[in-house]
């Protein structure tokens, strides 16, 4: 196993070398993907006007693109400075920071929602529950967490994407057992749907899975 440092300079550099053609390909995704739409916009309805929603590793930001359009008020952090350049494009009315979700830089409870669309995938399991740690912290009492990733217990290290060299490693998860690191961050389940891949040409032919998590209120 690498060090933390170690992995995370890897996706960082990655990320910075297929950005341009990662967000070509897949800043328009949720087009042609109805559930994710419409869970996004239940999470949206679901924090209302309650405080501001953070998506961790947000990419090219076409997360938070279709949060704020649906009135959530959010920014979003990534790790690759040149993906949060594609971000800042594309949506200029959104903040964008540059961020490490196992260190986020906000303060304890200060977030009514965090989205986490596919963020995990190159989290190895040694480090899924400090960012699920760090996502609890973050939120206030009683916000809302969606988490979505690739169910499975594979991992693949391709050698290439798009034409690119890449050295970073891909982690598919079983839903119990993301369940089981959320309930021991602190979390609540409040629902876990999956549903099989869209058609080839949309996305990668992986099972996919959706939780929504709550951190328990002051009374709880």
């Amino acid at each position: 196993m690498e060090k933390e440092e170690d992995w995370l300079a890897t996706v960082r550099a990655d990320y910075d070398r297929i950005a341009n053609e990662y967000t070509a390909r897949l800043a328009k995704e949720l087009d042609r993907k109805p559930l994710d739409r419409e869970l996004l916009l239940r999470f949206a309805a679901a924090v209302g006007e309650r405080g501001a929603v953070c998506d961790v590793g947000c990419g090219p930001g076409h997360v938070a693109r279709l949060l704020g359009d649906a009135g959530a008020t959010v920014f979003g952090v990534d790790l690759s400075p040149r993906m949060l350049d594609e971000a800042r494009r594309l949506n200029p009315s959104i903040p964008f920071y540059e961020a490490n979700m196992l260190a986020l830089d906000l303060a304890d409870g200060t977030l009514a929602g965090v989205v986490a669309f596919y963020s995990i995938v190159n989290l190895p399991r040694e480090s899924l529950a400090a960012a699920f740690c760090e996502m609890a912290r973050v939120l206030m009492p009683d916000g809302l967490l969606l988490l979505a990733f690739h169910a499975g217990d594979e991992s693949l290290c391709p050698r290439e994407l798009w034409g690119q060299p890449i050295d970073m490693e891909f982690f598919f998860y079983r839903p119990a057992a993301i369940e089981q690191l959320l309930r021991e961050a602190g979390f609540a389940i409040d629902e876990v749907i999956e549903r099989e891949p869209y058609a080839p040409e949309v996305e990668y032919q992986s099972r996919r899975a959706y939780i929504f998590a709550r951190k328990p209120g002051a009374g709880a």
